[in-house]
C-alpha cells in the first residue's frame, strides 16, 4: 500500500515543560467521568493531536501542591530528599488558549491515586502538569474513520469528533459500565456511534463484539483504539485478521491494564 501524501502521519516533538496549574471548575459528565478545568502558566502549551497525553502530577496526602521534577541534561530530575508523586498518563481534552484553561477528564475507578483525588476536586486545588512531550498528528481526510475504546479513550474520542470536518464518515464504538455513563457526543462528522455495557453482556470481550458488527466503508480508512490491554488487544487482532484493515491503519494503545496501575503502552506486533 503506498500512502497518500494527503493520509501520512505526522510524528511532531515538543519542548518538555512541567507547569503547576490550579482547578478553576469541576463538572460531573456522569456518575463515571469527571472534567476539570485547569488554568495557570499555559501559554506556550502545544498539543497538536487527540492523540495526545500528558503527565499529571497529584498532590501527596495533605500537601497543598504537588511536588514537580525539572527537566535536565541527563532527563527528568525530582528533588532529592523528596518522595515521588503519584502521576498518571491523561488526554488533553480541550485547550483554549484565549481563555487559558486546559480541560482533563478523569474517570472513576475502584481506587487509586487518581480517583481518589478526582472524587473531592474542587476549584482552587493544584495539579502538575507535564508535556505533551510529543504528538502523532493523524490526518482528518481518510475517506472513513473508526474510533473505538472504553470510558479512558472518551476524552481522546470526543476531541477527536470535534476536530474532524463536517461530512467525513467515523463509527465510534465504547464499552462503559452501564447505561449512565453514557455521554453526549457532538459533531459535525457523519456519526455512527456503538455503546456497549459491561453490566449487559457476558462476554469476555464485549468491545470486540461491538467492533465485529461494524461495517467498514470502502476507500483508505483509518482505525484509533485505546482501553484495556487484552482488549485493544483483542480488537486489532480482529481488524488486522478477520477484516483485513492494514496494521499500518490502525493505532492501537493500552491506557491500562488489569492488575497493574499506570499502564500506557502503544500495542503493535
Amino acid at each position: 500500500m503506498q500512502n497518500s501524501p494527503q493520509l501520512e502521519i505526522a510524528r511532531v516533538r515538543h519542548p518538555l515543560k512541567f507547569r503547576l496549574l490550579r482547578v478553576a471548575r469541576v463538572d460531573a459528565l456522569s456518575p463515571a467521568l469527571v472534567r476539570v478545568t485547569l488554568t495557570g502558566d499555559l501559554s506556550d502549551f502545544v498539543s497538536a493531536s487527540f492523540d495526545d497525553h500528558v503527565k499529571v502530577f497529584f498532590p501527596a496526602n495533605g500537601e497543598e501542591k504537588p511536588v514537580l521534577p525539572s527537566f535536565g541534561p541527563d532527563g527528568i530530575v525530582f528533588p532529592e530528599a523528596m518522595e515521588r508523586p503519584a502521576a498518571r498518563d491523561y488526554t488533553p481534552r480541550r485547550f483554549d488558549a484565549h481563555a487559558n484553561e486546559l480541560d482533563i477528564e478523569f474517570v472513576l475507578h475502584e481506587a487509586g491515586p487518581a480517583t481518589a483525588w478526582a472524587r473531592q476536586a474542587q476549584p482552587g486545588q493544584y495539579l502538575g502538569v507535564g508535556g505533551p512531550r510529543g504528538s502523532m498528528v493523524i490526518p482528518t481526510g481518510f475517506d472513513w474513520h473508526l474510533l473505538v475504546g472504553d470510558e479512558t479513550a472518551l476524552p481522546a474520542i470526543q476531541r477527536r469528533l470535534t476536530e474532524l470536518p463536517a461530512g467525513a464518515r467515523v463509527a465510534v464504538v465504547v464499552e462503559v459500565a452501564n447505561r449512565a455513563a453514557r455521554i453526549a457526543l457532538p459533531t459535525e462528522a457523519d456519526l455512527y456511534a456503538i455503546w456497549c455495557y459491561r453490566e449487559e453482556s457476558e462476554s469476555a470481550y464485549p468491545l470486540v463484539d461491538a467492533v465485529s458488527e461494524v461495517w467498514l466503508p470502502p476507500g483508505e480508512g483509518y482505525v484509533w483504539a485505546a482501553g484495556e490491554a487484552s482488549a485493544i488487544r483483542a480488537v486489532r487482532a480482529h481488524l488486522c485478521n478477520e477484516r483485513g484493515v492494514d496494521k499500518r491503519r490502525i493505532r492501537a494503545s493500552a491506557y491500562w491494564r488489569r492488575g497493574a496501575q499506570a499502564a500506557h503502552e502503544t500495542i503493535d506486533d
